[in-house]
């Protein structure tokens, strides 16, 4: 029996195949470690879990990402109410989410990158954005602009509005 799964572009089950042999590359998205984890994050992980041990006991090698985004305007605001300093406060966050999972009994992912450890090469892909006009900045923030992209809204179905050509297409 062949592994089908869901595809959200097609709106279609299909058969799952990987870019690799046997081989399942799976990102999934970790907490904000800004504060102690609640039943949401561990619902996340508890789903990619049971879907990453089927893959595995179906015979695939699965490499599994799991991100922390331990740099964020939560945490800086979060450490400021503290008085404590956001890295240690993003730390003591990560080890507490970790002992969680094992807790639980859910496999620790292969890699567990933080954006600290990152976030030279996010703002160096952010600028290139940029300065190929598919970003822009507004008051310190930086947004895409989602009219340079013509496969924008092909996943989710939605459409351009005349708005957001007003909005975006400066």
């Amino acid at each position: 029996m062949s592994l089908k799964i869901y595809n959200t572009l097609s709106r279609k089950k299909e058969p799952f195949e990987t870019l690799e042999p046997s081989v399942v590359r799976m990102y999934v998205c970790g907490p904000t470690v800004y504060d102690s984890a609640h039943v949401g994050h561990a619902m996340s992980s508890i789903v990619f879990d049971i879907i990453r041990r089927y893959l595995e006991y179906r015979g695939f090698e699965v490499r599994h990402v799991m991100n922390y985004t331990d740099v964020d305007d939560k945490v800086i605001q979060r450490a400021k109410k503290l008085d404590v300093d956001p890295v240690g406060l993003a730390a003591k966050y990560v080890d507490q989410y970790d002992h969680h999972l094992q807790d639980l009994n859910v496999l620790l992912p292969t890699v567990k990158p933080r954006v600290s450890q990152e976030i030279m090469g996010i703002i160096q892909f952010v600028q290139d954005l940029g300065k190929k006009s598919y970003a822009y900045e507004v008051e310190g923030d930086v947004y895409f602009r989602v009219v340079k992209d013509p496969d924008y809204g092909k996943l989710s179905r939605r459409k351009l509005g005349y708005a957001c050509w007003i909005s975006f297409g400066s």
